[in-house]
């Protein structure tokens, strides 16, 4: 079973040279940790906490370690950030008599364990640390307790705001609202004034569909029951919850599904509560006709454990527009959009 945050691109449609979101599927996603990293080391360096409010000056050094993950993805022009990061500073301070001679100085750490996507709206738990414990040491911290927590977590939440509007990506979006436009009607009209058949030959050849079709099968253990787990991948409002994309899910045999905006429809087969998923599914970037079918299976061991077995059959090879990794991007959806996220959301991780 992988592990949280394996693979980079989950269910990516790689960009076109004309720069355009492919019918409605198409993950666009971008890594943001050395992003993240280098937020952080500027709002961190030399921030001063105080500077000499009772005699006391306190500063953040640098930041020293960030681990973890972050990424933004986009689709349709929709925003999801992703990440959970663990994040250490350094602080150093001192205290100076009236005359402003250092009495004495001290270091320590400043850590927050966990920054994440699915905590946002809340502030992230931040540790103080000092490495000397005497007198001035514990002033020192206190102060820094007192004074740098605020300023600490007030540049935390610049970082949560900067990635809900896309992280890096910013600028790149606010072009891409415009870019398709001309860069299309530049295209056309390259397309217009070419007079070598050789290139039109070409142009063909890169959208020529290849034949074709795989199976996908992967196993998954919740800490759940399996009853649980069944009823969050047929509820509709379940899954806008941990997608952040519109579902529309039929609890009924031959009912319609449509999840992730619409990207991918189909029709439920068979339906076992607590045991069976059966459904035909499609992706609006496959080539028309093209339909596959997922058999997710659950099985209890013992109370308050699941294991999940799925079996994606019938997944082309390549879409409508030339991409051949519609199978990998395909199986990393499956586990980091759809089983991780659940784990994530709804606290379901072994």
């Amino acid at each position: 079973m992988a592990k949280f945050g394996e693979g980079d691109k989950r269910w990516i449609v790689e960009d076109r040279p004309d720069g355009t979101n492919v019918h409605n599927w198409h993950w666009a996603e971008t890594n943001c940790l050395e992003w993240s990293r280098s937020f952080f080391t500027n709002q961190f360096s030399n921030a001063v906490i105080l500077s000499g409010e009772g005699n006391l000056f306190i500063k953040i050094k640098k930041l020293e370690k960030l681990e973890g993950e972050a990424y933004v993805n986009v689709r349709k022009g929709k925003i999801i950030p992703g990440y959970e990061l663990s994040v250490s500073l350094s602080w150093e301070g001192e205290a100076k008599d009236s005359e402003g001679k250092t009495i004495s100085k001290a270091e320590g750490a400043v850590d927050m364990p966990y920054i994440s996507d699915e905590n946002a709206d809340e502030d992230p738990e931040v540790r103080v640390s000092v490495k000397d414990e005497g007198a001035v040491g514990k002033a020192l911290k206190e102060a820094m307790v007192k004074k740098g927590k605020g300023v600490v977590l007030e540049k935390v939440r610049v970082f949560v705001e900067a990635m809900a509007k896309g992280g890096p990506c910013r600028d790149e979006l606010e072009n891409k609202k415009v870019a398709p436009k001309w860069v299309a009607a530049a295209a056309a009209a390259v397309e217009k004034t070419s007079v070598l058949p050789a290139v039109v030959v070409k142009e063909k050849k890169k959208v020529k569909t290849k034949e074709g079709f795989k199976t996908i099968s992967m196993t998954e253990k919740f800490s759940c029951r399996a009853k649980d787990l069944y009823e969050i991948l047929m509820d509709e409002n379940r899954w806008k919850g941990f997608t952040q994309s519109n579902a529309k899910i039929s609890k009924d045999v031959n009912g319609p599904i449509s999840v992730f905006d619409g990207s991918v429809t189909g029709v439920n087969v068979e339906l076992e509560e607590g045991k069976l998923i059966v459904q035909k599914w499609r992706f609006g970037s496959w080539s028309d006709g093209l339909d596959s079918t997922v058999k997710i299976t659950f099985e209890e061991p013992e109370p308050g454990v699941t294991i999940v077995n799925l079996t994606h059959t019938d997944v082309p090879e390549e879409d409508r527009y030339g991409n051949a990794t519609v199978v990998e991007n395909t199986e990393r959806g499956w586990r980091d959009l759809i089983f991780h996220r659940i784990r994530a959301v709804f606290g379901f991780g072994m």
